[in-house]
């Protein structure tokens, strides 16, 4: 979603600028590529580039298809085989060996059902999304991106028959929580259609202001996660301290929960080092839905404030000591520690070496790339 943050800040400076620009995204990935469908990259028409779509080796010749786009106004699909010789040199400073499908998409803002709008109302509020894409590997039309779904309401591009069985396949990848790709016949034209499931941000809560919270909520901020640090102590929390979250609560355990929304991709840390702080918010987080509670400090800690709530059978809902046993010593290192569990948690992975993994890397739903 940072990625959808920062290509929307660039959107908008590039309207205040009177410049004209594309979006190119990852629809389809066959064999091995450094980005994965959904990935994207804006361009402007004086060649300032926002997002990615590769490690750096397409971006050169995708910015002049982007160019292209712009001037002629018009979606273009293009392929890179870095499986092809002649296409090698794409993939050689990634050691690739696949083929990436790049959709390029003119932003029109007369179009109330752009591209870009159809990103902020991704990232208007806090409910999984699918947007739908469509893209033909055989012909010029490209519709592009055509609708944002919810459960409750969509963002529709084109008016067709076909739109009631991409909602109907839209609302499995949202049951599902997983992006997969689809085809579809239009006027007798087959589409690929790429559905990707896009949730929320992580939300992150850190009870705890002191020294060693700032380094996790600068983490969490390159990550684009949405952060509130709160303590009962007004000189510890304050926005000149963390000038990059969310909002800065002074409050008592009884008084947070009021402040804030839990959802299903919500994460609270447990770090005042007051005892008596940390009993008492866990006590009321016991009684909600919070899917994921972490607290700092050793096990026999927790499991004493888990008997003084008379709660000692809740100890597996909650991840304490919290974070991976990577050696951590320092704030910053526990710091990591910490985002990549919770980072683990909420994405369903082990948290192991990726080179023990026997499956590939990413997994989509059927019709997989």
């Amino acid at each position: 979603m940072k990625e959808i943050v920062d290509i929307l800040a660039a959107y908008q400076k590039a309207i205040s600028e009177n410049k004209k620009s594309a979006l190119a995204t990852v629809v389809k990935v066959e064999g091995s590529s450094y980005r994965r469908p959904g990935a994207r990259m804006l361009v402007t028409d004086d060649g300032f580039l926002t997002g990615a779509i590769s490690g750096g080796c397409l971006e050169g010749d995708a910015l002049r298809k982007a160019l292209s786009a712009i001037h002629q106004q018009e979606n273009k699909l293009v392929t890179y085989d870095t499986t092809d010789e002649d296409d090698a040199k794409f993939g050689v400073q990634l050691g690739c060996n696949g083929i990436v499908h790049i959709l390029f998409e003119p932003i029109s803002p007369e179009d109330k059902a752009n591209p870009i709008e159809i990103l902020k109302a991704a990232n208007s509020r806090r409910e999984n999304c699918v947007i739908a894409t469509l893209f033909s590997l055989e012909s010029k039309n490209q519709p592009g991106s055509i609708m944002l779904f919810r459960e409750k309401d969509s963002l529709e591009k084109i008016t067709d028959a076909i739109i009631a069985s991409i909602k109907n396949d839209a609302f499995d990848v949202l049951k599902l929580g997983l992006s997969r790709f689809e085809t579809y016949t239009i006027e007798d034209q087959h589409f690929d259609a790429f559905l990707e499931f896009i949730p929320p941000p992580i939300q992150l809560i850190i009870a705890g202001a002191g020294n060693d919270a700032q380094p996790l909520a600068e983490m969490a901020n390159i990550l684009g996660w949405e952060i509130t640090v709160v303590d009962g102590r007004q000189t510890h929390a304050s926005q000149q301290r963390f000038p990059n979250v969310k909002q800065v609560l002074v409050a008592k355990p009884e008084g947070l929960l009021s402040q804030v929304e839990i959802d299903r991709q919500t994460a609270f840390v447990l770090m005042t080092h007051n005892y008596n702080y940390d009993t008492a918010l866990l006590d009321l987080l016991l009684q909600t839905n919070a899917p994921y509670i972490g607290t700092l400090g050793p096990k026999k800690k927790l499991i004493r404030m888990l008997e003084e709530l008379n709660q000692p059978e809740q100890e597996s809902k909650i991840n304490g000591p919290i974070g991976l046993d990577i050696g951590a010593e320092t704030a910053e290192e526990i710091a990591i520690s910490i985002i990549a569990e919770i980072k683990a948690t909420f994405s369903g992975a082990s948290a192991g070496m990726l080179k023990d993994k026997k499956n590939p890397i990413h997994v989509y739903d059927n019709k997989s790339s």
